[in-house]
């Protein structure tokens, strides 16, 4: 995969499952990625999503128990791409978005390489969901 299009990038991570989020973590940083996070809880989440400059977003769907989707809510709202990751299927997605989704377990290759595809897209497509 090139990593043009993530170099310099600055990419949230929010994941509760530690090692998960490390393997995130030195993938973006091997492709040249800042990263922002990673965090635990939608709580900690949110003044990330909200408050900085942002070029994409990896999200767990669900923390603990809680679902991450006010975070995406946040990032949807200020076009910021975001990829949901999730150990539940197509299922893990409200019914009305198209926010797009990895399956857990995940090849890191193709979360970044989807991540990838998300940042590089027009503003107005960056939250709909990339074809196979």
């Amino acid at each position: 995969m090139s990593s043009s299009a993530l170099s310099g990038k600055r990419v949230l991570i929010v994941e509760d499952e530690s090692l998960i989020a490390m393997l995130l973590e030195m993938a973006l940083t091997d492709e040249g990625c800042e990263v922002v996070g990673p965090a635990a809880r939608v709580s900690d989440a949110i003044p990330l999503a909200r408050d900085g400059p942002l070029d994409g977003a990896l999200l767990d769907v669900n923390l603990g128990g809680e679902s991450v989707f006010p975070v995406a809510e946040v990032l949807a709202a200020r076009a910021v791409p975001f990829l949901l990751l999730s150990g539940y299927g197509d299922e893990a997605v409200p019914e009305g978005r198209d926010w797009p989704l990895r399956s857990k377990p995940f090849d890191v290759n193709e979360v970044l390489a989807v991540l990838s595809e998300l940042i590089s897209r027009p503003a107005d497509q960056s939250t709909a969901a990339p074809s196979p």
